[in-house]
């Protein structure tokens, strides 16, 4: 047994620096230690711990324990995908993660979705303000992150604590207790907040610092492996390399994988069996071929009968049983709970992973979704999207994934998650809006008419006079009451001599309506109101957000009005 490098991943907004703070990591690391200091597996970076000594200089001494771990082992593609992909038996595969946080944009959405997912697998981790070298008033000091703040103007300094107390309140009101760094009495009770610039390489040393002391402290029993054993790990990409086919790209967190091993993935349906032909990993940014790789790092395996694998997919050496291995493995593909209801909407992802995020955040948001599954959007995709009643659940959602169905309905795609579901939701909303203004179109509308004195223009057969419309909108086909009767139904509108279909508020037009004798039921100065029928009226009660607030009120006045004969009318 042997103690592995802890894998840490980083998540956050889109833009807020997550690659950046590991490039430069990483070419930190090269410098301190020349050649040989990081390894760069296939989708890993590999800082040994000598190297981590180096960079962080005397602040590991602080910790107050001895450092066991072998080093660190960052992903190095950062993002949600790369997270959710990363899966292993029980949970998710990071050990670790860096949330990372633009200092001067705060918490945004993408920063709200990986907390969520942070949260979902239990993953410990810290944050990373950067950008500090962008906060105004900000000098940069070659000095270390403490000394370095201490030295600032009083002002910036002042500026600086306020901000990030206004990030801290952020955090707090997501239900995430942080502190600095420096001021944490209780890691297990507090998440730690670095301020760094991954431009300047400003508190790299600390977030190395805190991530070896976190991993040594409370991770050395989860990170006890059989080096010998055989290889279990997960699959992180699916590449097709020309002159070689597919390839996987994989993460090594247990035993060893050797070439001419039989391996077994995880399928959607059934596991997949095959024997890698070659391994590869990285030496000075070169694949170079090996026989053998020990756990925890990155590798890329060589195999044939690749097609049918996919990302998130756990991958493990047959060993002596091959039908035990073989249950294992798809065991950990159904632990993946994929929760969906008997109508809604249809997704698909690129990976199980990303699949399963997806569908926690649309059920987040009460979105219920039918069918949900890996791979391009496909005709069968759009087929089972339009067996849906609801219009609003004839919708195909895609998260990094190709559109290749015969676009009979929606179909919306992006690669980052939230703004997939915010393009969903518009889509929905503006599709409600469409769907309830061809609706309220039918409906009888509330208006209140006042009969302008002077301008009869026939008594009757039809009568035709003035009127101005107070509030409301009146169409051909609109029913009048006077008090709580109905006098009669408008045939015509003219506005300045022109028919029309409609009118509305502060319209001076003249009507025509049958059956209705001025000097009888109507006289010059009356008011008089649309009268709705009773089912228009609970239908407009319900797409009330569609009225303006005058139609609203208008509303209440004639129901008021109609329950003076009938005092349960429209309740």
């Amino acid at each position: 047994m042997k103690i592995r490098s802890p894998i840490i991943a980083f998540v956050g907004h889109v833009d807020h620096g997550k690659s950046s703070i590991l490039d430069k990591i990483r070419g930190t690391a090269v410098v301190k230690g020349e050649a040989g200091g990081i390894t760069q597996c296939i989708s890993c970076s590999k800082l040994e711990i000598d190297i981590i000594k180096k960079i962080t200089g005397k602040l590991l001494e602080t910790l107050g324990f001895k450092i066991t771990i072998p080093g660190l082992l960052f992903l190095d593609t950062p993002g949600h995908a790369a997270f959710t992909n990363l899966r292993k038996r029980g949970g998710n595969l990071a050990d670790l993660a860096v949330l990372v946080i633009d200092l001067n944009e705060g918490i945004k959405p993408q920063t709200k979705e990986a907390i969520e997912i942070l949260r979902e697998y239990k993953t410990p981790f810290v944050i990373a303000l950067n950008k500090i070298d962008l906060f105004p008033g900000w000098v940069h000091y070659n000095k270390s992150l403490l000394e370095s703040l201490n030295s600032q103007s009083e002002k910036t300094k002042e500026k600086l604590d306020q901000r990030m107390y206004e990030i801290l309140g952020q955090l707090y009101e997501l239900n995430i207790k942080t502190e600095r760094f420096d001021r944490i009495s209780d890691y297990t009770k507090q998440i730690a907040l670095i301020p760094c610039s991954a431009k300047t390489g400003q508190g790299i040393p600390e977030i190395l610092m805190i991530l070896t002391g976190l991993a040594q402290k409370y991770l050395e029993e989860q990170l006890r492996i059989e080096v010998t054993g055989p290889g279990h790990g997960t699959i992180l990409e699916v590449t097709e390399e020309r002159g070689v086919g597919t390839t996987l790209d994989v993460v090594l967190y247990e035993g060893t994988l050797k070439v001419n091993d039989q391996i077994v993935i995880g399928g959607l349906e059934k596991p997949i069996i095959t024997k890698i032909r070659g391994l590869s990993q990285k030496e000075k940014s070169k694949l170079v071929s090996v026989k053998e790789v020990h756990a925890a790092t990155g590798v890329r395996i060589n195999a044939p009968d690749l097609d049918n694998v996919f990302s998130g997919m756990p991958i493990k050496v047959a060993g002596n049983d091959l039908e035990k291995t073989k249950q294992e493995v798809q065991k950990e593909v159904e632990e993946v709970t994929l929760d969906v209801d008997n109508e809604g909407i249809v997704i698909k992802a690129d990976s199980l992973g990303s699949l399963e995020a997806l569908v926690k955040l649309l059920k987040e948001k009460n979105i219920k979704v039918k069918h949900a599954s890996i791979g391009n959007i496909s005709k069968k995709d759009s087929a089972e999207a339009q067996t849906e009643e609801d219009p609003l659940n004839m919708v195909v959602l895609g998260f990094n994934v190709k559109d290749e169905s015969d676009k009979k309905v929606k179909v919306i795609t992006n690669n980052v998650i939230y703004r997939l579901i915010e393009d969903f939701e518009k889509w929905r909303e503006d599709e409600l809006k469409r769907t309830e203004t061809r609706v309220l179109e039918k409906l009888v509308m509330p208006a209140e008419l006042h009969f302008l004195p002077g301008c009869v223009f026939r008594q009757n057969n039809p009568a035709i006079f003035g009127v101005e419309i107070i509030a409301g909108k009146i169409k051909v086909g609109t029913p009048i009451m006077k008090d709580s009767k109905e006098i009669g139904k408008i045939k015509e509108i003219q506005l300045e001599k022109q028919n029309v279909t409609e009118a509305e508020k502060g319209k001076q037009v003249a009507v025509s309506v049958p059956g209705v004798t001025v000097g009888r039921q109507v006289e010059e100065g009356d008011t008089l109101y649309s009268s709705i029928p009773e089912p228009d009226f609970i239908r407009l009660k319900q797409l009330k957000k569609y009225l303006n607030k005058d139609e609203v009120e208008l509303l209440k006045k004639i129901a008021e009005i109609k329950r003076k004969d009938n005092p349960i009318w429209g309740v």
